[in-house]
């Protein structure tokens, strides 16, 4: 199909199909000629008379051809879609005319290989005569792109597909049936790249989330103790690998060893970040001496820095251990009450009595220290509400506080501890909610065995 001649005029957009001619062959000084042998006419209906509308064909793709041809020596035969619709084509003389007419309700471009300039360039370019594919690659990222070419020319047209065409014709054995094909496969073929581009991304984007959010779970600082540490994470949030819960441990050197878990209100990304920010700043604060009030006073300023909202609050549980093992103060704010188990005795809560507001809650609000004696072996295990708040059964009961209790104390009896005792926790709990946990869910546990 030939583009119009008129320098100044626009191309315009045709969908009538272009009348067959006889085959002509190429002549070599002047555009290369492409033509289609005409049907052999046969009975059918009367033709429709003059003054009377032709209907409408419906459109289904579109076609961009780009050749430079002002003669209308290049001839685009009639094209129908697996329908029977016809085609839509469109003519562009150069890539400022392919620019305009590169709408998105175009589905695939035809390049003519033997445009003048096509194999001029630098570098690789120029190596291969395809710098103008290249350039309507670059413009026309999402929409298939066919190349055509003389048969003489077969390795540049495969070096073509190479460069990221999706298929190449020859002009000697085009016709509308072989081009309808061609320019069907091509749109499916850019479609099958976009969607397993789009899919790569995804799974890259999901690996580098992962390593990230692997990255900001806390790596304890407990060298030099003899405190055995274990924990487990479940965020509430599908396919996430951190929710608004966090938790941390850290040895100062005085031999104190510093442990603490925390849960910010809601399970979105912003929550996420908040708790990974207020963990840091614990962290920080903890090594450059700070504990109980102050600590904390210190940590509702960050939060109410770095909350996205005024409603948002965080609950914490401070835990600082002597450096003997066998004492402790304890803070809550607003948090549930660690659990302690000895040998010999049944699991307990330790007491919650004077504990302080979540963080965010009250302004000025102070948290009381409370000392707890822990004896020689002992196991201390923090945790969220998440592990309490599932569900028993089908009905509205909730695990609770009592109901965990109860739960870790048939694993202690089994003789479960460390890692064993807190999965079989988080599994059982699950179990009895009828499947995952809404919640986010951290559990820490700090044992010591005297010697």
């Amino acid at each position: 199909m030939s583009a119009p001649s008129g320098g100044g005029k626009e191309p315009e957009t045709m969908s009538v199909p272009v009348p067959r001619q006889r085959d002509t062959p190429p002549v070599e000084s002047g555009p290369a000629v492409l033509s289609v042998t005409p049907a052999t006419p046969g009975p059918g209906p009367a033709p429709v008379p003059a003054t009377a509308p032709a209907p409408a064909p419906q459109t289904s793709l579109t076609l961009l051809v780009i050749e430079d041809d002002p003669a209308g020596g290049l001839t685009v035969p009639e094209i129908l879609d697996a329908d029977g619709h016809r085609i839509r084509l469109r003519s562009a003389r150069n890539l400022t005319e392919a620019a305009r007419l590169l709408t998105p309700d175009v589905h695939c471009v035809l390049l003519d290989l033997s445009l003048p300039g096509a194999g001029t360039g630098t570098g690789a370019d120029t190596e291969d005569g395809l710098a103008t594919l290249r350039q309507v690659l670059r413009l026309a990222p999402r929409h298939a792109v066919l190349v055509l070419t003389s048969e003489s020319d077969a390795e540049r047209a495969a070096e073509a597909v190479r460069v990221g065409a999706q298929d190449f014709l020859f002009r000697d054995e085009l016709d509308g049936r072989l081009l309808s094909r061609a320019i069907r496969y091509a749109v499916e073929r850019k479609r099958a790249d976009i969607a397993q581009y789009k899919l790569a991304e995804s799974k890259l984007r999901a690996q580098e989330n992962a390593r990230l959010e692997r990255g900001l779970l806390p790596t304890p600082l407990l060298e030099g103790s003899d405190l055995r540490f274990a924990a487990r994470y479940r965020p509430g949030r599908s396919r996430a690998l951190l929710g608004g819960d966090f938790y941390d441990t850290v040895r100062t050197p005085d031999g104190t060893v510093h442990a603490m878990i925390g849960d910010v209100c809601g399970h979105g990304p912003d929550e996420a970040a908040l708790g990974v920010e207020l963990r840091i700043a614990w962290r920080a604060l903890t090594l450059a001496g700070l504990c109980g009030d102050d600590l904390l006073s210190t940590l509702q300023e960050v939060l109410e820095v770095e909350r996205p909202c005024e409603e948002i609050f965080a609950t914490l549980c401070t835990v600082d251990i002597a450096p003997d093992g066998r004492r402790a103060g304890l803070c809550l704010a607003g948090h549930p009450a660690p659990l302690i188990s000895r040998p010999g005795q049944p699991a307990r809560l330790l007491p919650y009595e004077n504990s302080g507001p979540a963080l965010g809650l009250l302004p000025r609000a102070r948290w009381p220290r409370r000392q707890v004696e822990l004896g020689g072996t002992w196991s201390l295990m923090l945790y969220t509400d998440g592990l309490i708040e599932g569900h028993i059964g089908e009905g509205k009961e909730r695990l609770g506080q009592d109901g965990m209790v109860e739960m870790i104390n048939r694993h202690l009896d089994r003789g479960l501890t460390g890692e064993a005792l807190l999965e079989a926790s988080v599994t059982e709990a699950r179990r009895l909610n009828g499947g995952e946990l809404t919640d986010d869910v951290a559990v820490v546990l700090l044992s010591r065995h005297a010697g």
